[in-house]
């Protein structure tokens, strides 16, 4: 039991510092960071976007939030993968987060999945 905690702790503590770090390089503006979002059309909005992610990732990291955190990261980076989608890009780079959030929020709480366990 003890190892199943320090495991969720760990791959939380590594979700929450890849989304936090991703988002914070969008918001500072950091040319590379954006580099993605010129060719979407989207550099003036790298700003916002970096807050959007940072603010969902910490929901994420609080147990109280967790859920309302799962449910925003998984429609922010959703949107992403729709959008890589639609201009012939790459499904990995918002793919791999969203897997490894899902797989967090599994390990976290069940329930998020399959409803209350105790009926």
């Amino acid at each position: 039991m003890k190892t199943n905690k320090i495991i969720t702790s760990s791959i939380s503590v590594l979700i929450g510092i890849m989304v936090i770090a991703s988002g914070l390089l969008k918001a500072i503006h950091l040319p590379w960071s954006v580099a993605g979002l010129v060719k979407f059309n989207l550099p003036n909005s790298a700003i916002i976007l970096g807050l959007m992610e940072m603010s969902f990732a910490i929901l994420f990291l609080i147990p109280k939030t967790m859920r309302i955190g799962f449910i925003l990261l998984c429609c922010y980076f959703s949107g992403a993968m729709a959008t890589e989608l639609s201009h012939d890009g790459s499904m990995l780079n918002p793919g791999i987060p969203l897997a490894l959030i899902w797989v967090t929020a599994f390990l976290k709480d069940r329930s998020i999945f399959f409803g209350p366990l105790n009926r």
